[in-house]
């Protein structure tokens, strides 16, 4: 006892005693400190006295799927800040490879008492992926909101940024600066917002009357060597324009395409997509287009909290418009030829 009181009190910057007062439920604490007191139990892996565990009910966890793509941390900073001003604490769970997943993280999440979960980039936007776990929600009755489109069938309030809007935006960009052999660098196939910009792309280019190849389309994971490796592919079938669902994957195309001794944009256009950070100061800077992060993020707190607070949350979908952000990474397309592979 005494060296949890030691260890919680140098944790928030107060006293032994008033430690002491909070776990005892005694008068004479700020709710400030009181919460702070409460929260360094929680991160320290202290029990919380019987008496305060409802207060666990605080807690909402954030699962994200990694934290390298900038634009996850980003999301945390505004869901975060956005929870803290309603009252709650988020919980950050970031999926590692090869060590503890999605579903480890439900478990652990249920096992707090959370008040309730927001995911974003999860598996249940991959078709073919284990959903079992949030079935696990779904039991519990756990107030839930995912992020961005996922599979039909969970039923969750969605937020996400329209996957339609954002391909015609680019497609758009593309062709009126000329470009006619346009690739398309997605997620995996199964992944359900790579699934709807493809079908945009497909649909709108033929409209168009540009050239829709199966070969202009590439799957691969979203990292910079999944863009690398996709682009390379692409540059050799004599694209001169290139989609892609992720900043992080259009970093690697770029990459791809000075190895391959073209430029950026003089021989090879190239759009991004979510306007993550520092993507204004990239070589070239970086044509994309936004995801309204600021927005989407307080709007899946106001449907959570909206659910917490027992107010009945259909599970439909709102869409966010994205925003086209044209930098130094596209220009007119210029006649240029290539070997076929």
């Amino acid at each position: 006892m005494t060296r949890r009181l030691a260890d919680v009190a140098k944790k928030v910057g107060v006293s032994e005693a008033t430690v002491s007062r909070v776990l005892n439920g005694k008068p004479g604490v700020s709710e400030a400190t009181r919460e702070a007191v409460l929260t360094a139990l929680d991160v320290l892996g202290y029990e919380r006295p019987t008496q305060l565990r409802g207060d666990r009910a605080r807690l909402v966890g954030l699962v994200l799927p990694e934290l390298q793509n900038p634009i996850f941390p980003a999301f945390a900073e505004v869901v975060g800040g956005a929870l803290a001003q309603q009252g709650f604490t988020s919980v950050l769970c970031t999926r590692t490879v090869g060590g503890v997943s999605e579903a480890d993280y439900v478990e652990l999440l249920l096992q707090q008492q959370v008040s309730g979960v927001v995911f974003a980039g999860g598996l249940y936007a991959q078709a073919d992926a284990s959903h079992y776990h949030y079935e696990r929600l779904v039991e519990r009755r756990l107030p839930t909101v995912l992020v961005n489109a996922s599979v039909e069938h969970l039923g969750f309030p969605q937020v996400s940024c329209d996957d339609v809007v954002a391909a015609e935006m680019a497609l758009g960009h593309l062709a009126a600066l000329g470009h006619e052999r346009i690739g398309l660098v997605l997620g995996p196939p199964d992944h359900v917002p790579s699934r709807r910009k493809l079908e945009t792309f497909t649909t709108r280019a033929a409209e168009a009357g540009l050239r829709v190849e199966p070969e202009f389309v590439e799957h691969t994971m979203f990292s910079i060597e999944g863009g690398h490796a996709a682009a390379t592919r692409l540059m050799r079938r004599g694209v001169t324009g290139v989609m892609c669902a992720s900043d992080v994957l259009a970093l690697g195309v770029i990459r791809a395409a000075r190895r391959a001794g073209l430029s950026v944009p003089e021989d090879v256009s190239v759009i991004g997509y979510d306007d993550s950070a520092l993507m204004n100061c990239t070589d070239p800077p970086l044509t994309t287009v936004r995801q309204p992060i600021d927005a989407m993020g307080r709007a899946a707190v106001d449907l959570l909290v909206a659910q917490i607070g027992k107010a009945a949350v259909p599970g439909d979908e709102l869409l966010f418009e994205p925003e086209l952000v044209v930098r130094a990474s596209t220009a007119p397309a210029r006649a240029r030829s290539f070997a076929s592979s």
